[in-house]
């Protein structure tokens, strides 16, 4: 199977399925001496694990990242980082009636279609538990850009038709309700939402905020590496996302130039700043020191207990009824990958642009030949 390696410079290969024995990514690229160690890792796996509120599926997994190479003292080598986490609650039987048959809104079909058989053990490599290896990497990514000034933060924008009121944003309660809704009041009431929702046998959508703050001018190439580019394949590689924006996103097609273009001007501090931020903080493909702001469109989770019409192997209309431990939406453990894609795809651009100016790269050899 290709297509399970992202990156250029600070490149990532992900393994594993739902259902195997583990779980993994092996990062390359990493700058040497970076402190590093499994609980800096941990904490935002811990974010994204099942089993943390109603609102996730029951399987019980710890999701305990082991460090197999390239952190030694602490500190990172600057060789390949393998990280592992092994599966220990699968409960395959839930899953092998489906092997006759195709979910609906699942890869299922076009898994079959392409490789002739499928993993119907949770989906195997199609799992949303795949994105473990991304969050292991993406909590490296993340660590190293702070050491720059740079943070990156996601959260729940809206759940199905309840959206959050900037007016009453506070980052501080991303991390206290189910949802990571930084709105009290947003939270309480898509509570309820996905409550009756699940009551109902059914599964709601949603909508993941990111913003990445701190970011210097240029970083992002002119052409096909544009830094929103980059980010779009990036955030849309997720598995149940099905748009993606920046800034203003869809928005823009109903404005006027006056309107949607961003005056520059000189800041207080002697610095260039835009007066709006309405193109998300990217201009031309590269980043133009704003917050850069994206969001990531989430669909419901296909896995519903409802009665759905599908086909099985053999070619024939059949009705189902889906058995196993399902999340009733998908956004609130995803939000924690959005970041991670996010920080992965910032600072492997990052790292391209230090060979863009050849006053970089002489400041970089003089520094280094005193």
């Amino acid at each position: 199977m290709a297509g399970s390696i992202f990156g250029n410079i600070f490149k990532i290969s992900t393994w594993g399925e739902s259902h195997g024995k583990g779980v993994g990514v092996v990062v390359d690229g990493c700058p040497a001496g970076v402190p590093l160690c499994e609980e800096d890792i941990q904490i935002f796996l811990n974010r994204r694990k099942p089993g943390q509120s109603r609102f996730s599926t029951p399987r019980a997994e710890d999701d305990v990242v082991e460090i197999l190479s390239g952190v030694f003292d602490g500190k990172t080598t600057g060789t390949p980082i393998s990280l592992v986490v092994f599966n220990k609650t699968q409960r395959s039987s839930d899953y092998s009636e489906i092997a006759s048959y195709y979910r609906p809104g699942h890869a299922d079909y076009t898994f079959d279609m392409k490789y002739g058989f499928r993993d119907y053990r949770g989906g195997g490599r199609s799992s949303g538990r795949e994105t473990i290896a991304r969050v292991a990497a993406g909590a490296i990514a993340i660590k190293i850009l702070g050491m720059l000034g740079i943070s990156v933060m996601a959260y729940t924008k809206s759940i199905g038709e309840v959206e959050i009121d900037m007016n009453n944003f506070d980052e501080a309660e991303i991390l206290k309700n189910m949802l990571y809704m930084p709105d009290r009041i947003a939270a309480e009431k898509a509570s309820e939402l996905v409550d009756a929702k699940r009551a109902e046998c059914d599964s709601v959508g949603g909508v993941v905020e990111c913003v990445v703050k701190g970011l210097m001018p240029g970083v992002g190439e002119t052409v096909f590496n544009k830094l929103d580019a980059s980010l779009a394949k990036a955030i849309m590689s997720i598995g149940a996302v099905k748009a993606f924006e920046i800034g203003d996103g869809v928005n823009v097609a109903k404005t006027l130039g006056s309107d949607n273009n961003d005056s520059f001007m000189i800041n207080g501090a002697g610095k260039v700043c835009k007066e709006t931020n309405h193109a998300g903080g990217i201009l031309g493909g590269m980043s133009d020191g704003d917050d850069v702001i994206l969001r990531a469109y989430f669909k419901p989770t296909p896995s519903i207990f409802k009665e759905q019409h599908t086909i099985n192997k053999s070619g024939e209309n059949i009705d189902i009824n889906i058995k196993g431990r399902h999340d009733p939406i998908i956004v609130p453990r995803a939000v924690v990958v959005v970041e991670a894609m996010t920080a992965l795809t910032v600072l492997d651009l990052l790292l391209m642009s230090m060979t863009s100016d050849i006053n970089r790269i002489k400041g970089f050899f003089s520094d280094n030949a005193n």
